[in-house]
């Protein structure tokens, strides 16, 4: 989800207005994954990284975000759609917090697409989470290691990612589920956020459909 700044500039408005139209196409590729049998999308909205951004422009995405967990109540439930979080939810208010439990509970019982936010969401801080609760005997292989972390990660009932697309022109995962990308096909577009289309998402996906993933093997 990159770009809704620079679509602003682009069009001599505030960077607010970049963010708003980014929970647009969020409705919008989210609707169009539920009727297209996507299972998951996930979505990186807000990273760790995030806070060092100015103060009114944090302030801005923690009331937009509110906003949506609301207003879109209606999207997640016409179109039978599961809400997750993943990230460390300490970092919010407790009315945030409150409205993220209460539509994941909500939608809980929804079937046709799981849609997971990363909010305050880095991968290394996610593993580092991960392992202070994982208890390691002294006799486990590297193979059991990794399950007990896996185990403990905030995807941990969620499969890796088949398919990273990036918006926006940049070429890095900027510490967007590393580990759970191990295998993940990548696809990065120039197409600012707010401009990125399910049209152009259908495309995309299609291109993956013709790879060929081998996971190491011939």
């Amino acid at each position: 989800m990159d770009g809704n700044g620079r679509w602003a500039k682009e069009r001599n408005l505030k960077r607010t207005e970049g963010h708003k139209e980014g929970v647009n196409v969020v409705r919008d590729i989210t609707k169009w994954c539920a009727k297209n049998n996507i299972s998951f999308l996930s979505l990186y909205a807000f990273s760790t990284e995030n806070w060092s951004r100015p103060k009114i422009e944090v302030n801005f995405l923690m009331k937009l975000l509110e906003e949506y967990l609301v207003k879109e109540v209606s999207t997640y439930m016409d179109n039978n759609i599961k809400f997750r979080v993943i990230g460390d939810m300490n970092g919010f208010s407790n009315k945030l917090r409150d409205l993220i439990l209460s539509l994941e509970e909500k939608t809980s019982k929804n079937t046709s697409l799981t849609q997971i936010l990363a909010l305050n969401y880095g991968s290394k801080d996610e593993l580092a989470r991960a392992v202070s609760k994982t208890k390691i005997p002294n006799n486990a292989t590297k193979d059991e290691i990794l399950r007990l972390i896996e185990s403990n990660l905030d995807t941990a009932s969620i499969p890796d990612v088949d398919l990273l697309i990036r918006t926006g022109g940049e070429k890095r995962l900027s510490n967007f589920l590393l580990l759970q990308s191990a295998y993940a096909e990548l696809y990065f577009c120039n197409t600012l956020f707010p401009d990125f289309k399910s049209d152009e998402l259908e495309k995309i996906i299609g291109d993956f459909k013709k790879r060929n993933r081998r996971f190491g093997n011939i």
